[in-house]
């Protein structure tokens, strides 16, 4: 261990889990300690207790919200990507676990990217919530870092990894990059350019305040994923919170939109 309490990294001890989801995540926290793992069509048990992981996208969290049995939807654990508080606010789920996963997996059972970069050497991964350090330590069980802190630092931190997968996803799109490294590398004054503007434009709506540093930590978290295909897509989790706070707002970013919506390359409408 390194001793800082947040786990040893080789094999810590985790408690008992019930994973929804055998995708790339889902098997991945499956081999992080005792666990039922649940697949499509399986039921959540009524009696059981503990964390239960959803790893599924989001287009599935409305199913799986309500046909669990009630006692047990205190023990859900969100960690898609995107902005959800709507989603958890409309089922009365916004004080449950929440988890910022700043993880990849290329393909299921390849090794994971963890989110540890030269800005953020602690690793970029966060949970808050009454699982959040049943979480962490199942993360630390394999060997991956996870920092638990409070429903106030969670918020701008959720909002940073929303302008991370908003940014460099659009950009890439629009500008036709490979992935998010040559978006970044090739389109680094666009991208900036992006993301000061939805910080400005989340600080003045959610009245939060971020850390300084948000640029550099999104290109430091960018170098670590650098081979991540571009697409806009899952766009009312994603890009249509900032959309939809407007051209003034947002100018550069709902510019990028409209600019590939001329070019055929959304595979939706833009509202």
């Amino acid at each position: 261990g390194d001793g800082d309490g947040d786990g040893d990294g080789d094999g810590g001890v985790s408690g008992f889990a019930t994973v929804v989801g055998g995708g790339r995540i889902g098997g991945l926290l499956a081999g992080g300690g005792e666990t039922l793992l649940l697949g499509r069509g399986d039921s959540i048990p009524a009696d059981g207790d503990g964390p239960i992981l959803i790893a599924t996208r989001n287009d599935a969290l409305d199913g799986i919200v309500d046909s669990c049995p009630e006692n047990r939807r205190k023990d859900l654990v969100f960690m898609q990507n995107g902005y959800l508080d709507d989603f958890l606010t409309s089922k009365d789920l916004m004080d449950n676990t929440q988890v910022l996963l700043y993880l990849s997996v290329t393909a299921k059972g390849v090794e994971p990217v963890d989110g540890v970069t030269t800005a953020n050497p602690e690793g970029l991964t966060a949970a808050t919530g009454v699982h959040a350090q049943a979480f962490a330590d199942r993360l630390a069980a394999l060997g991956l870092k996870c920092n638990v802190v409070t429903p106030e630092e969670y918020r701008p931190a959720m909002f940073e990894k929303l302008i991370w997968i908003s940014t460099y996803m659009l950009v890439g799109t629009a500008k036709e990059c490979a992935s998010v490294g040559q978006a970044g590398s090739d389109h680094k004054d666009t991208v900036e350019a992006v993301i000061n503007e939805l910080v400005a434009a989340v600080s003045a709506k959610e009245g939060i305040e971020f850390q300084t540093g948000t640029v550099e930590r999104l290109a430091a978290y960018t170098d670590v994923v650098t081979d991540f295909p571009c697409a806009v897509k899952e766009f009312e989790w994603r890009n249509q919170y900032f959309y939809n706070l407007g051209d003034e707002a947002c100018p550069t970013h709902n510019g990028l939109l409209r600019e590939c919506q001329e070019k055929g390359l959304l595979g939706f409408e833009l509202p």
